[in-house]
Order: structure tokens, then sequence, then C-alpha cells
């Protein structure tokens, strides 16, 4: 009996010391994990919004459903505004006063360049998040940074080659957002067209967050006579672009980047008349096309912005482009398992292999290692018919 009694009591001591060290994981206790996010949800590009509610219903809809391995979790948004000084501010406040094991998901280049110094000396994770700067795949200064989105340069360079191929003797003029975002853009255009070719750019423009419109770099760019326009610019310019071109009756083949060819916040304020013609990369499924109807993920997808978002639009690319972050975030947080130190959340999701979420494009899988984070090797190039987008070609990188 008393050796019965002494084995409980070391079973006991055990399974104590055990939760005491993942209590010791910052964030992290028995019943809850503790992550955050920064968003603009107001400010120049308060457009991304909808990407950080649609996160936050998720996480509401996997609390409601149990959580992850048995933990709930406790999501923390806070406005960043979309300025990188605030941006900082608030990753501060996540990391060192409210105790988040990780930031997840935080949306933009500025936002995220202003923060990658900070979380990385602080080695807390810079998990997933929703910036296509070539800066953010660098394992070897930045290895607590883990980038989700596919990166600008890849999506540039893959647009240079669909004009190569198509209009070998066009004019390309170029409206890029004058920082680290447009500038990559900018980057894997001149990349993609070769040293040889980049005498096709006849025009530049760029323009500051700041700028209330884009309408006199649309001028200057249409006088240059450009048969292509490349808008590597966020939601708000881009709608901008697209109406003052519309405007002025210049109708060049234009290509608009992806995080800013969403239907709701772009084109219908625009007018979908306007907007026939776009190209634009494309990665997931778009709800509302007959070819997806009767898709499982699609309808997964409605239901849940029916049930837990339903004041935002589910044909919102921005939305759904939050759905398959955070969709990949609980597989993150799932494949942890019990160990969700820093450093494992980090290894997990920087060994990525053939991963497929419901609502990437099929064709479209997950894959990175150790030493290039970048999980994203293709895209559907698209054009938009007014009314849907509709695939043209896949575009692999190179």
């Amino acid at each position: 009996m008393l050796s019965n009694r002494w084995g409980l009591l070391a079973a006991g001591l055990v399974l104590a010391s055990g939760a005491r060290a993942q209590d010791k994981i910052p964030g992290v206790t028995s019943t809850e994990i503790s992550i955050g996010q920064s968003a603009p949800l107001s400010g120049p590009a308060s457009a991304f919004g909808i990407y950080s509610r649609v996160y936050e219903a998720y996480f509401k809809m996997l609390n409601d459903e149990g959580g992850i391995n048995g933990r709930k979790i406790n999501f923390h948004l806070l406005d960043n505004g979309f300025s990188p000084p605030k941006a900082l501010e608030m990753s501060r406040k996540l990391v060192e006063d409210i105790g988040v094991v990780a930031e997840v998901g935080t949306v933009g280049t500025p936002t995220n360049t202003a923060t990658q110094r900070y979380l990385n000396g602080k080695k807390v994770p810079q998990l997933l998040i929703s910036a296509g700067g070539s800066k953010f795949n660098d394992p070897r200064q930045y290895p607590w940074t883990v980038p989700f989105y596919p990166q600008f340069e890849t999506e540039a360079a893959g647009y240079a080659k669909y004009v190569l191929k198509t209009q070998p003797n066009a004019k390309i003029a170029v409206l890029y957002q004058n920082d680290d975002y447009g500038k990559d853009f900018l980057k894997g255009l001149k990349k993609g067209l070769g040293e040889a070719n980049q005498k096709m750019i006849v025009a530049e423009a760029s323009y500051e967050l700041t700028d209330p419109t884009v309408d006199s770099q649309i001028i200057s760019l249409k006088a240059s006579g450009a048969t292509v326009f490349m808008n590597f610019t966020t939601p708000k310019f881009a709608a901008q672009a697209i109406r003052k071109a519309g405007e002025l009756g210049w109708a060049p083949l234009q290509f608009v980047c992806s995080p800013s060819n969403s239907l709701p916040a772009v084109l219908v304020p625009v007018g979908l008349n306007k907007a026939v013609g776009l190209m634009s990369a494309q990665f997931f499924k778009q709800p509302g096309d007959p070819a997806w109807d009767k898709d499982q993920g699609v309808i997964d997808y409605m239901a849940f912005m029916k049930k837990y978002a339903p004041g935002d639009s589910p044909t919102d690319s921005i939305g759904i482009s939050g759905y398959i972050n955070v969709s990949l975030a609980e597989y993150v947080f799932k494949a942890a398992g019990k160990d969700l130190s820093r450093d494992n959340l980090v290894k997990t999701a920087t060994t990525l292999k053939d991963v497929t979420l419901s609502m990437l494009l099929p064709g479209i899988v997950l894959s990175n290692t150790p030493t290039n984070y970048s999980a994203y090797h293709s895209f559907r190039l698209s054009r938009f018919d007014g009314k849907a987008w509709v695939a043209v070609e896949t575009i692999r990188a190179e």
C-alpha cells in the first residue's frame, strides 16, 4: 500500500512538473494559447481590416468546437492604423504587456518591417505574416520571421513572363507604392523582364501612403504611350488608378497585384464594367464563381462566413486570404502538438510538406524548409470578365 502511495505521488509530481514546464512558455497554459496580431482596422489600408475580422471569427469558431488540442485560443487583435510606429507599439504591447506566445498573421510590408527586428530580438515568432516582401524570407538574419503571403517579386516576375510571351513589343508603365511593398513588385518585374528587356518600361511613377490620390500619376503614365500598365498598389490606390484610367480613356493591358484584386474592396467601388480585362494572380477559389458552387471547401467557407462573420462579404478576396492564413495557423498549432514552445512553432511552420488547404486552388500546395521559408511556388494568372476572375494559365516560380 505504501509503495502504491509513493508511486501515485511520483506520478503526480511528474504531471505537475510537466504542467509547470508548459506554463513557463509565455502565452501558453494547460487550457489556453494566447496569440496576437496588429491590423489596419483604421487608416489608409483599412480595406485590409476584413482579413483580421475573419481571423478573429475563425478562432471563435475553433473555440466553440473545443479549441486546438484541448486549448482555447485567446486572440488579441490591436489596431495599428497601418502606421509603422504604431505597429511597433502594438507588438510591444502584445509581447510585454499581454504576453502572447507569438504574433500571428499580421498584414502589411511597412508594419511587419517595423516590428521584425524587435520580435526577432525578443525571439518571439512573427508567424505566417501576410506580406510578400523578399526581406521576410531571410532565415539567417531573421529566423523568427515566417512569411506566408506569396512573394511579390515572384508574382511580378510572372506578369513579366506573360507580357514577354504575348506582347513582346509592349511599352510598360508602372505605378508603385514608394516603400518596400511597391519596390519589391517593381524589382520582380525588372527581374522577370531580364536586363535586355527592361527598356520596355517607358514610365514609372510612385506615390506615398499619405497621398490623397494618384490621379496625377495616372495622367503622367498615360502620356507615356504605354500599352501595358502594372498597378502595384494597395486597395485604396488600386481603385483610384483603375477609375482614373477609365476616365481618361486609357485602356492598356492592366495588371493589378493580388493584394488589391478584391471585388468588394476595389472592383465594385470602381464599377465592374471599368475593370473588364484586368489581369491578376489568383491563389484561391472564388466564392460566387459557379465553378466552385459544389466544392466542399467553398461550401464550408460560406457557412462559416454566414455564421461567424455575417457583416463581411464572403466574396472579398482579402477576407478569403485571412481565412486561408488562419487555416494554416490552425494547422501549425495542431501539428506542434504538446510542444508549443516558440522554437517548435517556428520549426513546425518552416517544415511544411505538400500542405493543402480547403480554399487554395487545386494544384497549389505549400512546402518550405528551414533555409527557404517561402511556401508558395505557383499562381494562376486570371482575367476579370466583368463578373468573375477567369483562369488564363498557371505560372510557376523559376
